[in-house]
């Protein structure tokens, strides 16, 4: 084979493996009814599969090799990620392990039951207490009883998915403990708020908590909904900001608002608000669908700020993630799971659309974006975990409002660039092959 052959043929497989593989699976994607009705769709069942044996080994290797981060705060990354990734996948087996009792055609085997492994390395990886270094030089040794609310959120839900999926109840006297701690705590607080960190407390992370404090009675068979309904009163006024919305960061000792509302925390919030406060949450998502939903450039999703926020005013973090035309990328992903909770599958429907065609699946395992945007070292896989939690939450009722398209502009402009840049790197070879079959000679006709 000549040097150019060899070329041609290397430049097609680059371009079958990166665009036109990926490109088929997004169509297919794109065709599938669960993505326009209350259902999981079928690419939140291929993640779990694909994702599940990776994540049983990353996190029995990081529990094995005892790393911890200890950055603190100010290393959101290596500390909260690897922790929250498993949260995410815990919840997500969760929804496909009830959609799976309800139809077993949609997987071979019991999500439980597959995913056994990567349910206890999730686990045991939460409830480590080398990876709580990084709270524990904040809250000293009583920060699994003293404020540490995020920290003690994730251990909660941890602990609840890890009874439901698998019944053995060897966690339920730690999340006896935390419940009833957490909830008083939260009860004896002046604002009905407590903070993550020393003077930072995010009034939407308590919403979380509260949510986790509800669900667990289910396992625990206790009743805390008369608490439920009292912490109500640290999301009504004086305690929103001024478009009656929960604000993004607040002083938790006064009630007070320190920043306006944002995409990051409300899409990741009103995921739990139809479970506790289904009438506040349906006032909420009205109230952000008004002031942070917008279609622009082809795109539909959510802001990170209100639509009319100047932008000078407008900047990027780790907790909102890029930024583009004003949409929020954890606001707009968050969002697709916020939709789909809260019964708007018109909007869950553009909104997942949009996502799956910017994941760019590679291979059988790798989402490329995800993967990019997390954490190398410390949280290889929270995007994946991520996107499968949004992608697996329905609304409580089983009710929603179906879409007619999820094909927005925005859409068709990524799928005909995994096909045009398929054909694009498939050319030197086409040229060849065409160049070749031009050059035989024609056969005589007659004398």
């Amino acid at each position: 084979m000549s040097g150019r052959w060899l070329f041609s043929v290397v430049v097609l497989g680059l371009g079958v493996f990166f665009f036109l593989i990926p490109g088929i699976r997004l169509a297919c994607d794109l065709n599938d009814p669960a993505l326009t009705s209350v259902k999981i769709p079928h690419a939140a069942w291929r993640l779990y599969r694909n994702l599940t044996p990776l994540y049983a080994k990353w996190a029995r290797e990081r529990l094995a090799s005892g790393r911890v981060s200890q950055g603190g705060a100010e290393d959101v990354s290596g500390t909260e990620w690897p922790l929250f990734g498993s949260v995410f996948y815990l919840w997500s087996l969760e929804s496909l392990q009830q959609s799976w009792q309800a139809d077993p055609t949609q997987a071979p085997m019991a999500p439980v039951l597959f995913a056994r492994p990567a349910i206890e390395a999730a686990v045991d990886l939460v409830m480590d207490p080398n990876q709580a270094a990084w709270v524990r030089q904040y809250w000293g040794d009583g920060y699994l009883h003293r404020q540490d609310l995020f920290y003690r959120f994730l251990q909660i839900s941890a602990m609840t998915s890890y009874t439901h999926l698998t019944g053995n109840p060897r966690y339920l006297p730690q999340l006896r403990d935390q419940v009833e701690t957490l909830s008083a705590e939260i009860d004896a607080s002046p604002s009905g708020w407590l903070e993550d960190y020393p003077g930072q407390c995010f009034p939407t992370d308590v919403i979380g908590a509260i949510a986790a404090i509800h669900r667990a009675d289910d396992v625990l068979k206790t009743d805390h909904s008369a608490f439920v309904q009292r912490a109500l009163r640290g999301f009504v006024p004086p305690h929103t900001d001024d478009l009656g919305l929960p604000p993004y960061n607040g002083n938790a000792a006064r009630g007070v608002s320190l920043s306006q509302s944002r995409g990051c925390g409300n899409s990741f919030a009103f995921i739990f608000t139809p479970e506790i406060w289904p009438a506040a949450s349906r006032a909420w998502y009205q109230n952000y669908e008004d002031h942070f939903w917008q279609h622009r450039m082809g795109l539909v999703g959510f802001c990170e700020f209100p639509r009319n926020t100047p932008p000078s005013n407008i900047s990027m973090d780790v907790d909102s993630g890029p930024l583009i035309f004003g949409f929020g990328f954890a606001a707009s992903a968050f969002g697709v799971g916020t939709a789909r909770a809260q019964g708007r599958m018109d909007e869950a429907g553009p909104l997942t659309a949009e996502m799956l065609v910017s994941l760019w699946p590679v291979g059988s395992e790798t989402l490329l974006l995800p993967r990019l945007l997390s954490n190398a070292t410390d949280a290889p896989y929270l995007g994946e975990a991520g996107i499968l939690f949004s992608l697996t939450r329905l609304p409580v009722d089983g009710v929603g409002k179906n879409c007619l398209t999820v094909l927005t502009p925005f859409v068709w402009v990524v799928m005909a660039l995994y096909f045009g840049l398929a054909l694009l790197f498939a050319s030197p070879f086409l040229q060849l092959l065409w160049n070749r079959v031009g050059r035989r000679p024609k056969l005589a006709l007659g004398r």
